[in-house]
């Protein structure tokens, strides 16, 4: 099958893109060495600041020239953010000048590059706002990778971020087409108004919208990272999404890399797993809270802070049962866990499924209410409903997940069911009926 594969995907040009932010990155590196080990010609468009992590992974690379690369942590301090202090105002701030304004910057850009590099796909991360100008201005297929939970509206949701639950009910529906309706026309209007009048400017017209819900709509295919048990029902499920599974970022072999181990997960009967991710740098959110639960129990703490106040919470914390670390291969610790408390980062959440972990969740922004509310709604862990608990709420929060064995036994079932799904040949198979390939994968899998 490989082979055969090999043969008709030899050459075939694929550009990648994200925007530049590693939780949308990371996750579409291991189906862009997968593609590349089938022979395709797979280059990526990123902005200078992921030179060397594109150098490692040993593919060729276009840097943003039209494009302003406007990051996590360059935004703070971008065309006046830190003096907004109404919420949705900011959020209007991030949607309008984060992906907005770039999508045509990104066009302008991957035209240039098509001069070089006609490349016949496009694969991008779901909130890549180039979308619609590569698919309707260059007549291009763009299929888009669902980094975050499926963000596609519904008559049976209420918009996404806001973490709200299905409708039970016609009148629930009716007040979530209402919420809709207003997210449209008030409290996003000033970003929706932006993209729209952006998109006109260059002959495409299209039903306004909230942002990451026209580019689902709009792509050819949007590849949805993840499997339905872990996703909302929808009776009106657009027919251009489709399931794949965990789809995890790359990780090279190295045979002279000793696993991370101590000694003291041998001594510890209930071992916990904290991270806040790689962005959040308050550490006093979730990581402290937890320390200060469970400090001088019988319970083993784990933390990987990602370099955020690691010697200061290990000069605070200096208990035998708490294990700081900058970083720690999940892979390798999450065979231990027990309980995995997190603010909600899709990978993180991705590597506790399918390590069998149920959790404890707390997060709210950059889309983290939804992956909690799924946590919760669907009793894979309990949500806790803020990203600031408190010491008691966490602890009797991990205190439920440890003694009562639904929650395990609900992930196990996720678990099972996400090992259905081959991700690499789910998206090869997709991919491959896109480019006018005949594919041995199946590809029945949707929903």
């Amino acid at each position: 099958m490989e082979n055969s594969l090999k043969k008709q995907l030899g050459g075939r040009k694929i550009l990648f893109a994200s925007v530049p932010v590693d939780g949308h990155f990371n996750p579409m590196t291991g189906l862009a060495k997968h593609l590349q080990e089938l022979g395709c010609d797979v280059r990526w468009y990123m902005p200078d600041i992921y030179d060397e992590k594109i150098r490692n992974l040993n593919f060729s690379h276009y840097r943003y020239e039209k494009a302003v690369a406007v990051t996590l942590d360059t935004i703070e301090t971008y065309g006046g953010r830190s003096e907004i202090t109404d919420p949705l105002e900011k959020l209007n701030f991030d949607f309008i000048h984060m992906f907005a304004k770039r999508g045509p910057e990104y066009y302008e850009d991957i035209l240039r590059i098509n001069e070089t590099f006609p490349f016949d796909i496009l694969i991008a991360d779901s909130f890549f706002s180039a979308i619609p100008f590569v698919k309707i201005k260059m007549s291009k297929p763009v299929v888009t990778i669902g980094v975050v939970p499926l963000v596609a509206d519904s008559v049976d949701l209420a918009p996404f971020g806001m973490g709200l639950l299905p409708a039970k009910n016609d009148m629930e529906r009716a007040e979530y087409a209402t919420i809709r309706d207003q997210a449209v026309n008030v409290m996003f209007k000033q970003a929706v108004d932006t993209f729209d009048e952006i998109l006109k400017s260059y002959d495409i017209h299209l039903e306004r919208s909230m942002l990451p819900n026209l580019l689902c709509r709009e792509a050819t295919l949007c590849l949805q990272i993840g499997t339905p048990g872990f996703e909302f029902n929808r009776i009106d499920l657009r027919d251009n999404i489709r399931f794949i599974g965990a789809l995890l970022p790359y990780l090279s072999e190295n045979k002279d890399r000793k696993p991370w181990f101590d000694e003291r997960i041998k001594r510890y009967k209930k071992i916990i797993l904290v991270t806040q991710g790689t962005f959040e740098k308050d550490f006093t959110k979730l990581t402290e809270p937890t320390l200060q639960a469970f400090q001088d129990t019988d319970v083993l703490v784990i933390v990987a802070t990602a370099g955020n106040g690691t010697k200061e919470l290990r000069e605070k914390y200096a208990s035998e049962n708490i294990i700081i670390e900058n970083f720690i291969p999940f892979n390798d610790v999450m065979p231990f866990v027990h309980v995995f408390v997190t603010n909600g980062g899709y990978g993180g959440t991705l590597l506790s499924i399918y390590n069998q972990v149920p959790m404890v969740a707390a997060g709210v922004h950059e889309g983290k209410i939804e992956i909690c509310s799924r946590i919760g709604y669907f009793n894979y862990g309990v949500n806790l409903g803020t990203e600031t608990p408190d010491i008691e709420a966490i602890r009797n929060a991990v205190k439920e997940v440890l003694n009562n064995g639904l929650y395990k036994k609900n992930i196990a079932r996720l678990n099972a069911e996400m090992a259905e799904y081959n991700a690499y040949e789910l998206c090869t198979g997709y991919i491959s009926e896109l480019l006018g390939v005949q594919s041995t994968t199946s590809t029945v899998r949707s929903y």
